[in-house]
């Protein structure tokens, strides 16, 4: 599906970060979201590619990279955690300083990326979230309903595990067979992919953590720095049926967060890059070359 990339696995302090990179220019990093891996990129990467040596990646936990067991804190799937990998793996490939994009779970360890390292990102790109400090302080019966995994996922060790280990495969499934047009918008080789990698009981319990993480130690580091905006251009993109989309004004949250922050909604839903890939593409394009 990254026909013309090269499979890289490289070794960090944390955990493998399984990659593919193509292209050439300066250095764009794309990071996937919830339950899938870099192959959500692959509508789209092969045309940035045109314009950017462009980084692929799986997440720590996520896809064919490491998965490092959870621990009581939730430490190491900390966004921060997560984050250290990619800036390791980044610098291996030769990579100070570059751009960035994530969706989803990827957006947030951006944003945690971007917080802890301003000098290594140029520029940052966010696709259908607002900050996890955010959500959790307006969480409601509609939000509850449209984000039922957040509060699900984040169950003790190892209910969640156990629930969806039993039949994986409906379970991940499930999460994209709930947008309305799924089967034009979802390869099967896609589904198929995000199905064999989140189906191994690793990736399985690495994904409860991520959202355990994301609603214990994230939140303490997220109040730690709070006043620390992001400082560097960035592009927020969000779907306008989604939850966020739908009941947020998106750049105004973004304004308490970022500095210099632009961006508007896009007519899809929660998986832009993958509904919208020509309109995806633009976007980050025009944004990074501007």
């Amino acid at each position: 599906m990254f026909e013309g990339f090269e499979e890289r696995k490289i070794e960090t302090g944390g955990a493998a970060v399984n990659l593919v990179t193509g292209g050439n220019g300066p250095p764009l990093l794309l990071l996937h979201g919830y339950p899938q891996t870099h192959v959500m990129w692959h509508k789209v990467a092969p045309r940035l590619a045109d314009h950017f040596t462009v980084v692929a990646a799986d997440l720590r936990g996520y896809g064919d990279s490491g998965k490092p067991s959870g621990d009581p804190e939730h430490f190491n799937y900390s966004k921060r955690a997560m984050a250290g990998d990619l800036v390791e793996a980044m610098q291996n490939l030769g990579f100070t300083s570059f751009f960035l994009a994530g969706h989803d779970r990827g957006a947030r360890v951006s944003h945690r990326l971007t917080k802890d390292n301003p000098e290594r990102v140029l520029k940052l790109a966010t696709l259908d979230i607002i900050p996890t400090h955010r959500m959790f302080q307006i969480v409601n019966k509609e939000m509850a309903a449209n984000t039922y995994h957040w509060f699900f996922l984040i169950q003790p060790y190892d209910f969640p595990e156990r629930v969806i280990g039993a039949d994986a495969d409906y379970f991940i499934r499930y999460s994209f067979q709930r947008s309305s047009n799924w089967q034009d918008v979802f390869p099967e080789e896609a589904v198929a992919e995000y199905v064999r990698c989140s189906s191994d009981p690793a990736t399985i319990h690495a994904i409860c953590e991520d959202y355990r993480a994301g609603a214990s130690i994230d939140l303490v580091h997220d109040e730690e720095d709070f006043a620390n905006k992001v400082t560097c251009p960035h592009l927020a993109l969000w779907s306008d049926r989604g939850y966020v989309g739908r009941t947020q004004d998106v750049l105004a949250v973004w304004r308490d967060y970022s500095t210099d922050v632009r961006g508007q909604s896009m007519p899809s839903g929660h998986y832009i890059a993958e509904e919208l890939p020509e309109q995806t593409y633009v976007a980050l394009r025009d944004f990074f070359l501007e």
